[in-house]
């Protein structure tokens, strides 16, 4: 698309809402809390955080403040406030830290001019049936001629997921010197265009797109399932033929109800596409 000359700011907003899940099995109570432990150590808020600046990095943002936070018992929140371009220390707010981390209290807010990238993480289990779902939720929403698409395959990259959920959504218009309103500046078809080969290779997809109203819709799950990586301390090589399809049977309709969004059983046939 040949580039707008605008009449002022781009006022365009562009949000990408990445949601993505990680199942697992855990047998005892004692293997869903070390689960959740590690999880919760994982994807603590520091380690959200650099994530946070490296994708503002990506999309050639700058930070202006950060706010992070860990919960107890588990989970973590990560809030940026972005710019597009960089701010003069004079006109920069006091309170912002610029992306500099003190010692305080264990929570961050980042905060980004114009923009803002938040992150919050979601460790949830079934009460009986030994599975254990990771959630994160990523937003991160840009004004200006940046965009948060830059972005998807670091995100992809970055966590272990079984399911991926996006959302993308442009917002407001922009008016070039003629006084004519552009209510899109580049091309896009899907969010999918912006994900590469390699990525895609992994998972089947499913797109819902609005065109018209510049709404599109991504949902991703993994293709095949290699046992040893849904198990804590097993092998699926110790488990019997019965007990690995059981356990398949579980990650399975867990991921698939997640991904289409309501409770059903599946035959044996429908999940003979599993690897263990």
């Amino acid at each position: 698309m040949e580039k707008i000359k605008l009449y002022g700011f781009n006022n365009l907003t562009k949000t990408l809402s990445f949601n993505i899940y990680d199942v697992c099995y855990a047998q005892t109570p004692e293997d869903k809390k070390r689960y959740i432990e590690y999880i919760d150590e994982q994807y603590n808020s520091t380690r959200l955080t650099e994530i946070l600046v490296e994708i503002t990095n990506i999309i050639g943002a700058h930070v202006l403040n950060i706010a992070k936070q860990d919960y107890e018992p588990q989970g973590a929140s990560v809030n940026l406030l972005i710019t597009e371009e960089a701010i003069p220390v004079l006109c920069v707010d006091p309170s912002c830290n610029e992306g500099n981390l003190i010692p305080m209290a264990d929570h961050v807010v980042g905060h980004l001019d114009k923009s803002h990238i938040t992150v919050h993480t979601y460790p949830e289990a079934h009460p009986d049936k030994g599975i254990i779902t990771f959630r994160v939720d990523i937003d991160v929403s840009t004004c200006g001629e940046i965009s948060p698409l830059k972005a998807l395959n670091y995100l992809i990259e970055n966590f272990d997921s079984d399911i991926i959920i996006c959302d993308y959504r442009i917002r407001g218009f922009t008016r070039d010197v003629n006084g004519n309103k552009h209510f899109k500046d580049h091309k896009i078809n899907s969010i999918q265009d912006f994900i590469s080969t390699g990525n895609l290779s992994l998972y089947n997809s499913i797109d819902v797109n609005v065109y018209q109203e510049n709404i599109f819709h991504t949902k991703m799950i993994l293709k095949e399932i290699d046992l040893n990586n849904y198990l804590l301390d097993m092998n699926s090589e110790d488990l019997s033929k019965d007990e690995k399809v059981k356990i398949l049977d579980k990650l399975y309709r867990e991921m698939h109800e997640i991904y289409y969004g309501r409770n059903f059983d599946k035959s044996k046939e429908e999940r003979d596409g599993l690897v263990v």
